[in-house]
């Protein structure tokens, strides 16, 4: 393959992902955003700051007499549970929605292999015909070329393999 080609194969990609990039609504953006923050080395040291800070402002008696939660500091966990549900929330649906891109792809996928399935086997059948008529008869006549050459049953394929993989 052509260096040419490979570079429209990977443009055309680059476009179906940046075209998927450009669907999202403005809260998958703003969901996407928080997990890709959430899930970055910034937002752990953030974290360790801030409850740092919470705990030894709250638990030293030399800068505040008066502390707004004291410890165990029942405040910061209850503000740390009800992160730790809205960031577990924001990054399912971001999981939901990359399933979902995940799928469309795998649909795809499959929308060419089949064609090329359908391609190859016509190819097959029309190098047997030509390989009959030169006078290749052993090429002709082969057994395995000549099942290759019919068509396919998607239906017995995925059937076959039901019936041969085991069940959960």
């Amino acid at each position: 393959m052509s260096q040419s080609h490979i570079e429209e194969h990977i443009d055309l990609i680059a476009k179906h992902e940046q075209d998927f990039l450009v669907r999202r609504t403005s809260s998958e953006r703003l969901g996407d955003t928080i997990a890709g923050f959430a899930g970055s080395l910034r937002f752990v040291c953030l974290h360790l700051a801030i409850f740092a800070g919470w705990m030894i402002f709250n638990a030293a008696s030399f800068t505040n007499p008066r502390h707004f939660d004291p410890p165990p500091f029942p405040l910061l966990g209850t503000l740390v549970a009800l992160e730790a549900i809205l960031l577990a929330s924001i990054i399912l649906m971001r999981q939901s929605r990359m399933s979902r891109r995940a799928e469309e792809r795998d649909h795809l996928m499959l929308q060419i292999l089949l064609l090329t399935e359908k391609e190859i086997t016509a190819v097959l059948s029309m190098d047997r015909k030509i390989a009959g008529q030169v006078g290749l008869q052993r090429v002709a006549n082969d057994k395995e070329l000549e099942q290759l050459s019919q068509h396919t049953s998607i239906d017995d394929v995925a059937q076959t393999l039901k019936d041969k993989l085991p069940s959960d």
